[in-house]
């Protein structure tokens, strides 16, 4: 089968796109506005989009009512926000987060999860959670939708600051993915978790593709 989504009706009851771009890493993302109050929501459109410096991305389509984001908001005015590692341990606390509430709410109370502090952002972070993104605001490119839902945000930032706990690294200093068991997200209502993973390398690839592709430290 195959549609035109920008005038087409949908051959399937439920839309495919958001199912076929997946698995979708979690933007799990926390803000604090200009009068202390922090906020933390999820967001399945993020990305990383490239290493040196590295830069961010996450899309934020507005609410029913027209308004922005609370995050898009409280990250153009403060000049940071925080992006915090969704893992399965910590599933029901980001299911949460991904209420409306009222922008005056603190969201970390309302999720259960713990404020950490930060070292550049004026925000918080999730305490619980084993990697974190501090990333400074860099700029927000606006698309404007059919209906209201469809406008969205994209917000771009700089990692500045990394936060690892040492207990999820390797002895040879890599992340250990299948203990950490990252989210993500699938469309529908459903996700899915990282708890396997397998190795393929670039058939003759020189090694400074290869340390390059797998991230080795620069000497």
């Amino acid at each position: 089968m195959h549609f035109d989504p920008r005038t087409d009706e949908r051959p399937l009851p439920y839309d495919p796109f958001k199912s076929c771009t997946v698995p979708r890493p979690i933007g799990w993302l926390s803000t604090v506005s200009t009068d202390g109050i922090h906020n933390l929501a999820p967001f399945s459109q993020w990305q990383n989009l490239t290493f040196d410096p590295p830069l961010v991305m996450f899309a934020a389509n507005q609410l029913r009512d027209g308004r922005r984001k609370d995050t898009v908001v409280n990250a153009e005015t403060t000049g940071y926000f925080v992006w915090n590692m969704a893992t399965w341990d910590l599933r029901e606390a980001v299911n949460i987060s991904a209420m409306e509430l009222p922008p005056e709410e603190d969201e970390f109370t309302q999720a259960g999860v713990t404020k950490a502090d930060c070292i550049d952002a004026p925000g918080k972070r999730v305490a619980e959670s084993p990697c974190h993104f501090e990333c400074k605001y860099l700029s927000t490119q606006r698309f404007a939708g059919r209906t209201p839902v469809g406008s969205v945000d994209v917000v771009f930032g700089e990692v500045v600051r990394i936060h690892i706990k040492e207990d999820v690294v390797t002895a040879d200093g890599k992340l250990d993915i299948p203990k950490i068991k990252p989210i993500a997200r699938m469309g529908y209502y459903d996700y899915t978790v990282v708890d396997n993973v397998f190795e393929m390398k670039v058939p003759g690839a020189e090694q400074g593709m290869l340390d390059g592709l797998e991230g080795r430290a620069r000497s």
